[in-house]
Order: C-alpha cells, then sequence, then structure tokens
C-alpha cells in the first residue's frame, strides 16, 4: 500500500523543450527558494514525465534554467527508484564504462548507444532543504548522469562521435524538431 501522495498528481504538464532550444545547452542555476513554489515546480515536473512516458526529466527540458530534476527510474534487478533532487551534484561516476542504449525527451523519438559509468553517486537536497545523497546502479545510475548532464548544458548527443554522432544526426534531420 502506497503511503502520501502520488508524485505529479498535483502538477500541470508543460510543454517539453526540444533540441535546438539554447536553455538546453545553458547550464542551470542553483535555486535558492525552498518554498511551496518550488514544491509545485517539482510537481509539474513529475506531471511532465510521466506523461511524456520518461524515466527523467530536468528542468531545463520544461524551459525553466533551475537545476531541479525528478526521476521514475528502475535500476538492472528492477527496483523501482522515485524522487527529486534540488542543485543536485555529480559527486561519483565510477565502476564499468557500460555503452547502452539512451534516449532523451527532448530528443523525441531518437536513441543511441552512449556510455555511460554503471555507478553514480549524487548530492543534492529536496525540496524540503535538508542534504540528501543519491546511489544509483545499472540503468538508475544512466539516469542520474543523464539528468545531471542536463542541468549542465549537455545532451546525450553531445557524448556521441564518429559514426553513432551522424547516424543520430541523420535520424533527427527530418524531425520538425530538429531545424
Amino acid at each position: 500500500m502506497r503511503h502520501g501522495s502520488i508524485p505529479g498528481a498535483r502538477g500541470r504538464v508543460r510543454p517539453l523543450t526540444l533540441l535546438g532550444n539554447p536553455v538546453l545547452h545553458e547550464p542551470c542555476k542553483d535555486v535558492t527558494d525552498f518554498g511551496p513554489e518550488l514544491a509545485s515546480f517539482v510537481e509539474d515536473l513529475f506531471a511532465t514525465m510521466y506523461a511524456a512516458r520518461g524515466v527523467g526529466l530536468a528542468a531545463n527540458q520544461v524551459g525553466d534554467s533551475r537545476r531541479v530534476f525528478v526521476y521514475d527510474c528502475p535500476d538492472d534487478d528492477e527496483v523501482r527508484h522515485v524522487g527529486h533532487v534540488v542543485n543536485p551534484r555529480l559527486v561519483e561516476a565510477d565502476g564499468v564504462m557500460l555503452r547502452g542504449p539512451e534516449g532523451c525527451l527532448s530528443l523525441p523519438g531518437l536513441e543511441a548507444g552512449t556510455e555511460r559509468y554503471d555507478h553514480a553517486v549524487v548530492e543534492g537536497r529536496p525540496v524540503t532543504g535538508e542534504p540528501v545523497t543519491v546511489h544509483g546502479t545499472g540503468f538508475f545510475a544512466r539516469c542520474l548522469q543523464h539528468e545531471t548532464d542536463h542541468l549542465e548544458g549537455t545532451v546525450y548527443a553531445d557524448r556521441l562521435t564518429g559514426w553513432r554522432r551522424r547516424r543520430l544526426a541523420r535520424q533527427g534531420a527530418p524531425a520538425s524538431w530538429s531545424r
């Protein structure tokens, strides 16, 4: 039985920011106001992520430059991780480097093999303001690195090189959002 409210149940779905919008390539700014407006914004992020059928969503993916992301993501053992981090910093990314399929709500319909570590640790705060540390392994570690990258102004396509980068560019060229 679930205790408490479902994340995003009180939020509103916001339009997604798509590749080509400069906000996706600008570092986000630290949050300083931990009031009710931030809690409402996190609800909106959850609602938007669920509506888009994603496993993570960063603030700049809805056009907001605050340093915050949400997630509802399984690890490789199918353990579900649900939460959010305000002012996250990736403090560890280690273990085995794996290339795996990666997609993004800001690059709809596209996917590419992207290298990520299989262990990650993010430190930050929830909307209530106290320190929090989030540990991730496997697919959840990939999610933590992906969302933290967003807040630094990096999309997964920026990490691709060679034929993978060229293939993704060709696949995205016909999309109306890529022009």
